[in-house]
């Protein structure tokens, strides 16, 4: 029975991308935004059933802690002290956000009763992996080659990445070079991604959309599927987003 319930739990995590983030620095950036965005933050004791719904008042770095409101419930509020350790699921840009904090204690924050609890070593980021779509590099675009029908000329045409997700990509079509139709499936198309390798795969368009660029050109948005990807590729795939968020987050790092 427990192996059943395991697999339906693999089965589930297989769906959300999940990203542990174990930068200090970008700990304490998100846990700032979870405190400006006002975003409600479920709190549960390890092993028991209540939930305590609080947010982040203030997050102090160099004290090494970040600050919460209270539960209105009192004991609650003790029972939360008391603790040994604390669970927190929030979201932020629709990613869900958990980390387990541990030693809270009450405290004084601006006049008014709060917790106070050291800032956690990790946070685990994860959001499902259909939606979570990455934007790729502008200034050296990742290059998919798209066979083209004998009709239109034979050959290639190349285009660059808008984004990539593990359900599909965006691709910029600033030439007008391909049918958009919905529906209409491209075979064999080639995708080189850097520093990962080649991904081969058909791309099936499920959105088109036509954008007027600040020189005044157009071009075509065309969002697509992956139809028929191979485990390998869709390995190398995740892998690339995967690097992809870690050099954005050491840039949200660097800036925080």
């Amino acid at each position: 029975r427990r192996n059943k319930m395991q697999a339906m739990h693999d089965a589930e995590l297989e769906n959300w991308h999940d990203y542990e983030v174990q930068s200090r620095r970008e700990i304490v950036v998100l846990l700032r935004q979870i405190g400006e965005k006002k975003q409600l933050i479920r709190m549960k004791i390890k092993g028991e059933a209540d939930v305590c719904v609080t947010s982040i008042l203030d997050v102090d770095p160099d004290e090494g802690v970040f600050v919460l409101d209270r539960s209105i419930n009192r004991e609650q509020n003790d029972r939360i002290v008391s603790a040994r350790g604390v669970m927190c699921e929030t979201f932020l840009d629709k990613i869900r956000i958990l980390f387990s904090v541990s030693g809270v204690q009450d405290a004084d924050f601006k006049g008014s009763g709060a917790l106070v609890a050291a800032i956690p070593e990790s946070l685990i980021r994860l959001q499902r992996r259909e939606f979570y779509r990455m934007p790729t590099p502008l200034t050296n675009p990742v290059p998919v080659l798209v066979p083209m029908p004998l009709d239109l000329g034979g050959g290639n045409a190349t285009l660059p990445l808008a984004d990539i997700s593990c359900g599909g990509v965006a691709l910029l079509d600033n030439k007008m070079m391909l049918n958009s139709t919905i529906g209409q499936t491209f075979t064999n198309c080639r995708i080189d991604l850097p520093e990962i390798g080649q991904v081969t795969t058909s791309l099936q368009v499920r959105n088109a959309l036509d954008l007027t660029m600040l020189n005044n050109k157009t071009s075509r948005r065309i969002g697509c599927m992956f139809v028929d990807i191979s485990r390998g590729n869709m390995a190398a795939v995740q892998r690339y987003i995967t690097r992809l968020e870690r050099d954005r987050n050491a840039k949200l790092a660097g800036l925080g």
